[in-house]
């Protein structure tokens, strides 16, 4: 049974930052690929960003291209996505999710396993 865990939401100023972590467990983590993906109320849940099972590829949303940065730490079994200079726009609920292949996809249909999601709420 995988599980995946969100956690640093939270209410952030225009500008602000925040880091979200999604923790893996019973599952062989590192050998897959893992992204995140949000929606916001009254849309449809759309990709931000993915990353491959061993850091080599990355890819993200033109949206958050230069703002948000997606990272992971096999030996921890967290992925990270950090958001930087947020937008009221990037207001959403973000779940990570893990595919079980190695490379990553932005098609949330690819992914087999997805967490419960975090709130970021970005005030002007």
């Amino acid at each position: 049974q995988v599980r995946l865990v969100e956690s640093g939401g939270g209410l952030v100023q225009a500008g602000g930052s925040l880091r979200l972590s999604c923790a893996a467990s019973g599952h062989t983590f590192s050998s897959y690929a893992t992204g995140w993906f949000r929606q916001a109320p009254g849309k449809e849940r759309e990709f931000v960003a993915a990353i491959s099972w061993n850091s080599a590829m990355t890819s993200s949303a033109d949206s958050v291209k230069g703002r948000f940065t997606i990272s992971r730490d096999n030996a921890k079994n967290t992925v990270y996505l950090q958001m930087n200079t947020l937008k009221r726009e990037d207001t959403a609920v973000y779940y990570c999710a893990l595919r079980g292949s190695s490379w990553p996809q932005s098609d949330p249909e690819r992914y087999d396993y997805w967490g419960q999601g975090t709130q970021v709420t970005v005030s002007s």
